[in-house]
Formats: structure tokens, sequence, C-alpha cells
């Protein structure tokens, strides 16, 4: 008889051949919706899924939503009627790698390159002299924060982002940035990945690591009001030590700490209390 342990790797290996075999899992009649009310925009041959809808009569405000990670622009459906009640344009894309975006394998994956994307959406969608408000959260805070660092350092094969209409270049971007940090990530958007995939998606947090100054540098140095939206039961970030940190780094920023009950996800656990703190923040200018 062969040993135990040989038995449970050929086991292994066999359950490993039939998931990477199986169909992507059929999708829920939400993201279904979701999907046929967005469209896609190409970057480097590569498809990115993004929604862009129209709201207030009157307001020329626009808000770009920047999801977390490991999820999709979906995170934000449940605040996505409230916020076209306030700003003229809602726009949200799926970063390379998410949602209905596509996922090259093997690919350098990285937070220069998502924000790039961003960029290259704000050229498709005509955005290049709009003033606009970001809204991140978890994956999408050091997207904004990339964004945030090239107001500063103009760069001459991109679009060049500008605050409080001091235009630089060729865009009126950022006016206000909002970060939401508040159960466990939703994964009802990913479809098919696999350990190699899922690694390369992960590199993000090195990245943090060693650009650490430069982004959170450019959270420091910025004229761009700041706004911190958050779910004191949120295991990323615990209370109250980083809400003590986050005000003792950026004491200019503004901040909502929400119910008691709320933790990473609140724009999907508390979207009327979310929702309201980031438009008590927006009406304040």
């Amino acid at each position: 008889m062969k040993e135990w342990w040989v038995q449970v790797g050929l086991l292994g290996v066999a359950l490993l051949a039939v998931y990477l075999h199986m169909p992507p899992p059929q999708l829920s009649p939400a993201l279904r919706s979701w999907k046929s009310s967005g469209s896609f925009f190409t970057y480097k041959d590569l498809n990115i899924f993004y929604r862009d809808s129209s709201g207030a009569v009157g307001s020329s405000d626009v808000v770009v939503l920047l999801h977390g990670f490991p999820t999709s622009s979906y995170d934000w459906s449940k605040i996505w009627e409230g916020l076209t009640q306030r700003f003229h344009r809602v726009i949200a894309l799926d970063f390379l790698g998410f949602g209905f975006s596509d996922k090259p394998r093997p690919h350098g994956y990285s937070i220069f390159e998502q924000a790039t994307i961003v960029e290259g959406l704000l050229r498709h969608l005509g955005l290049r002299h709009q003033r606009i408000n970001l809204l991140s959260h978890d994956y999408g805070d050091t997207v904004a924060q990339e964004l945030l660092h090239r107001i500063t350092e103009p760069r001459d094969d991109a679009v060049v982002l500008v605050s409080h209409g001091r235009c630089r270049s060729h865009v009126d971007l950022i006016t206000q940035v909002s970060m939401a940090l508040g159960v466990n990530s939703r994964l009802d958007s990913i479809h098919c990945i696999n350990n190699e995939f899922f690694f390369s998606i992960l590199q993000y947090i090195n990245q943090r690591k060693k650009h650490r100054e430069r982004w959170v540098g450019a959270l420091m140095s910025t004229s761009v009001p700041l706004h911190l939206i958050y779910g004191p039961l949120d295991p990323v970030n615990p209370h109250p030590e980083f809400l003590q940190l986050y005000k003792k780094v950026l004491p200019m920023s503004t901040v909502s700490v929400l119910d008691d009950h709320i933790s990473h996800y609140p724009q999907l656990e508390d979207p009327t209390g979310f929702l309201n703190a980031y438009l008590n923040f927006i009406n304040s200018f």
C-alpha cells in the first residue's frame, strides 16, 4: 500500500486539475445588470470595464470611484443611485485583473499601471479639463495616492493632474479625495483565479512598502482636501491605533467615524451612513 502522504498528494493533484477546468461561475442577476449597464475601453490591447452614469441636473461635478482588493466596481453599487443624485457624472472602473476587466497572465501588475489606466479612462471619456473628485477604498486608496503624487510630479507621457483649478497641464482632476476604510471581501465578481495570478495581484502590498515615502508623502504634502470614512470594527486598520496614527500623520484631513459594528467595507455595510458622511464632506466646499 502506498504511503498515506502519496495518496493525499495524488488526491490533491486530481482535485486541483478538476478545479482548474471548472467553468466560471454564473453571474448573479445583479452582476449581469451591472455589466450590461457598463462599457469597455482599450488599454494596450486590454479591455477595461467601466460604468459612467449621468446624474444630477445643474451640477457639473464628477466623481470617480476606485475599488479595493480583491473585488470590483460593484463594491459601489449600494451608493450608486445616491451619488447620481448629487453628481453630474458618476464613474467607476474595474482595475486590470479585477471584475470584468481583462486578467492577463503572466503580467506584472502594479499600482503605477492602474493609475495610468485611470488617466486613460479620463482621456477616453473626454474629461481632459474637468475637475474631478476621487472616492477610493483599500487597494484604490493607493492608486489615489499615486494620482495625487502625479499632481506634483508632472510627466510628459501621461495626463498630468491638477489641484483646485491651478492647471499645470492637460486635465483638471482632483478637487477632493475621500478614502473609505472601514466584513470580509465580496468574491462574487472575481472570476477564475489561480495561485500564480493571485500572487501577482498581491504584489501591491510589497509595492506599498517599497514606495511608502512616495505615497504617504503625497497625502502629507497635498493641498487637496482629504477625508477619511472609517469603520471602527475594521480588522485591517484596527481601532483605535489606526485612527490615532492617521490623525497624527494627516492632521489636515477630516474624519467620519461610522457606527461601532461597521468594518472594512463601509459602503456595503452601511451605505446610508457612508453616503451621508461623504456628501457632508463634499457639500462643505
